[in-house]
């Protein structure tokens, strides 16, 4: 590769680049100083992961701990660094030695999956224990599941979805405080919950006012989960089945997905496409993190194979594109409380016995907590809610649970069980 354009691109960065303006991301990650492995930093596309980047960079260079010129940050997308080989990257950090006076200490490669033989040139650096590493990648490049083939043993990864709703109440710049919450003043943050709920956390969607650009842009998000992360993998053979498969979670979210049901279904209409099809595309749909599929509860790992899985949005932002006549506020809840559980990287399943409940939690191999989320608790259907609930926590020996709803908060007994409920925004910011 011509060196005059590594010169540029490093000049640029330790000259040049000013960083954005950030909204602090709440995802921790290991102390830097102290990482002895790769970290690479997995999510959807648009989730914010280069901004994390920056974020981890300032923090860095706060207080003076770091200088500038220890770090090289490079964006592997910047059309110059277009036929960049494994042999180049000893002469990219040349050109950073040579202007800087030193090698660097910490190395952020943004969009690594450009580099080809990526993981090679990533273990070779790594073993020279010389560097910190931190890497971003386009999804279906770099999924987690990837690089703990090609790097085992020598990466970490650190999970960056969109905006949690803390997140959110940042950007939009609503302060609050737990004496706010109960208070009138709190209205500031149900309206902004309002927004949250219907159109989701992704970053650059999250600072447009108008829905119409919202939905515009998800319709962008979705073809290119689609064009790029799907088809550019499986090929034109996907194309057609796949498209079903999404656009039926569009309408379906926070329900049960049976792969042997869709099956019948699509058959019935003339339409091709195995089991086993259909289970490789939904596995991929969760690797590219379109959806996350909760498994039905079982203490067998064969059984919770065989169910039904429970399928969610990455983001309640999708549901835009939903072609649906109504709004489905309650399923638009329980999404949201899904992904707040796949956040933290929590290990949640739903429930099915005579009655159903919407998440159980484990720590390690014991089911510690019962949540059910419905939209309002009425007279119409406390029975089921309140009776799914106490079954679980009863049939699980579960001590900790509730129920999260819109905007009610009270306490009840129901078959003997003590149950907490809570509005889902109240419960998000604790």
């Amino acid at each position: 590769m011509n060196t005059e354009i590594l010169q540029r691109v490093v000049a640029e960065w330790l000259h040049g680049t000013e960083m954005p303006e950030l909204t602090p991301r709440e995802q921790a990650y290991p102390a830097l100083d102290r990482l002895k492995r790769v970290l690479a930093v997995v999510g959807p596309r648009r989730a914010g992961k280069t901004y994390f980047l920056f974020q981890m960079i300032l923090e860095l260079l706060v207080g003076g701990r770091v200088a500038r010129n220890e770090i090289l940050f490079v964006d592997f997308e910047d059309y110059r660094l277009t036929g960049f080989q494994p042999d180049d990257m000893e002469q990219l950090l040349a050109a950073f030695y040579q202007q800087s006076g030193k090698p660097p200490r910490y190395l952020f490669f943004d969009e690594v999956q450009h580099l080809p033989q990526w993981s090679r040139i990533l273990r070779t650096l790594h073993n020279t224990r010389r560097y910190v590493i931190v890497v971003t990648g386009s999804n279906a490049k770099l999924l987690s599941s990837e690089i703990a083939t090609e790097l085992r043993g020598r990466y970490e990864d650190c999970l960056v979805l969109p905006f949690s709703f803390r997140e959110y109440l940042r950007l939009r710049k609503v302060a609050w405080d737990r004496s706010l919450l109960s208070t009138p003043q709190s209205g500031l943050v149900v309206r902004a919950f309002d927004e949250y709920l219907k159109c989701g956390g992704f970053p650059e969607a999250a600072g447009l006012k108008d829905e119409t650009a919202k939905r515009r842009l998800m319709q962008m998000y979705f073809d290119t989960v689609f064009y790029r992360d799907v088809l550019d993998r499986y090929g034109a053979r996907a194309r057609h089945l796949v498209d079903v498969m999404m656009r039926n979670m569009l309408e379906g979210f926070a329900s049960s997905f049976s792969i042997s049901t869709f099956e019948k279904q699509i058959k019935a209409h003339g339409q091709s496409g195995s089991k086993r099809s259909i289970a490789n595309y939904l596995r991929h749909l969760e690797e590219v993190f379109f959806v996350a599929a909760y498994e039905k509860f079982d203490f067998s790992p064969r059984k919770r194979m065989m169910n039904p899985k429970k399928v969610y949005l990455m983001d309640t932002g999708f549901s835009l594109l939903s072609g649906a006549f109504t709004e489905n506020k309650g399923r638009l809840l329980e999404n949201v409380v899904a992904l707040e559980f796949f956040r933290n990287r929590r290990r949640a399943m739903y429930y099915k016995g005579r009655s159903e409940c919407d998440f159980i939690l484990q720590d390690g191999t014991k089911p510690t907590q019962a949540w059910q989320v419905c939209w309002e608790l009425s007279a119409a259907n406390e029975k089921r809610e309140l009776g799914g609930l106490a079954e679980a926590m009863q049939k699980l020996k579960i001590a900790k649970g509730g129920i999260l709803t819109y905007n009610q908060q009270e306490s009840r007994s129901f078959d003997g069980v003590e149950i907490e409920i809570q509005p889902v925004w109240k419960w998000l910011l604790e």
